[in-house]
């Protein structure tokens, strides 16, 4: 078999996927809650080499991505050109997510298109399990790659977290329970903020919002978390 590169096409890419195949990897996964229907079994890193081989090619990924096999599809959300990745593209791709791991790696390339805050309303208020969880993966992920953006885009997030705190469903409420943990270690300003939505959460009546309130608060309050934001400020 050819080695890969960036003249390879999708089909040379599958063809190579399915070559380094591992069952014993795929029946791993189920213990860590992901579906494996659809997958072959590679690791992530192995899934990150391979994207950097063959590099950005917009059209392939998409025909990479209607394979339906997770592990190209994990490559063409890396391999895609995120300026040229619409809103429609993201809700095309979203209705088809079916496990928290393909939501969460592709979530990564959601939040460099241009429409990223569209999206996070616009998936928040859905009532999919895998695309509310999307909205909330996008937000974890927003901090670490819009740093220039205003607190006060991060800020408008809290509201969307503590409306969706009471979905009792185990992906999503643990979206919104990691959502809530970065922003609160984004910056002192966002820390007090999302401290105070996790205090409010912790005395909840709802069984679900209370569990997120207290173990968000929990990482929140620890003083090595405030020692880091701390340090950053100075």
């Amino acid at each position: 078999m050819a080695e890969l590169s960036p003249q390879s096409s999708a089909d040379e890419i599958v063809a190579h996927l399915r070559s380094i195949a591992s069952e014993e990897n795929r029946l791993g996964m189920l213990r860590y809650g992901i579906k494996i229907e659809r997958a072959l079994g590679i690791s992530h890193g192995v899934q990150r080499q391979i994207a950097k081989k063959i590099k950005r090619n917009h059209e392939r990924a998409f025909a990479l991505w209607q394979t339906g096999i997770v592990e190209a599809q994990f490559i063409a959300s890396v391999t895609v050109d995120p300026k040229r990745f619409s809103a429609a593209d993201a809700r095309q791709w979203a209705s088809s997510f079916d496990s928290w791991d393909i939501v969460d790696g592709v979530s990564d390339l959601f939040v460099d298109t241009d429409a990223w805050i569209e999206l996070i309303s616009e998936f928040a208020a859905d009532e999919r399990e895998f695309v509310r969880r999307t909205a909330f993966a996008m937000m974890a992920w927003s901090v670490v790659h819009r740093k220039k953006e205003p607190e006060a885009t991060f800020l408008a997030f809290l509201p969307i977290i503590e409306a969706q705190a009471t979905d009792a469903r185990n992906f999503v409420k643990k979206g919104v329970n990691w959502a809530l943990r970065s922003l609160g270690k984004q910056s002192m300003v966002m820390h007090g903020a999302a401290l105070a939505v996790a205090e409010r959460l912790a005395q909840s009546t709802d069984k679900t919002a209370r569990w997120i309130g207290k173990d968000a608060m929990k990482e929140l309050s620890d003083a090595r978390t405030i020692e880091r934001l701390a340090a950053r400020k100075t």
